[in-house]
């Protein structure tokens, strides 16, 4: 599977996804930006599974629901669930940087690829 342009969405959304996926024992190819829900795929994927290409982008941020007015407000319950998916090299990633908070945090280059393998786009990779 090539993640290459993935914004994130519902969090039930991406855990369900990526059960499915960790039964399949498919290799997950990071090729660009992966942000919001979309990083639960670290702590639900085997990082021996999980490859970053020099384009990988990780985007962090606290979870959050839609208040009254249309406005995001953070979820507190949701962004501690959130938080304790991510392997513990994340979590403490995150934590050196304040947490994860209403912005964008974004982990990428030299710092990513110190944390999982490097991989080579296939062509039969499947972009999701």
């Amino acid at each position: 599977m090539r993640i290459a342009d993935d914004r994130g969405g519902r969090i039930g959304t991406y855990i369900d996804k990526y059960e499915s996926l960790k039964a399949s024992n498919e290799t997950v190819v990071i090729d660009g930006m992966c942000a919001s829900a979309c990083t639960i795929v670290l702590g639900t994927i085997s990082p021996d599974r999980i490859c970053v290409t020099p384009k990988a982008n990780l985007g962090f941020h606290a979870a959050w629901d839609f208040g009254p007015g249309g406005q995001q407000i953070t979820n507190p319950v949701a962004t501690r669930m959130l938080y304790q998916i991510y392997p513990s090299h994340i979590k403490r990633w995150i934590s050196r940087r304040g947490g994860l908070k209403p912005g964008m945090i974004f982990l990428r280059g030299r710092a990513l690829a110190g944390m999982y393998e490097p991989c080579y786009m296939d062509a039969q990779a499947r972009t999701h």
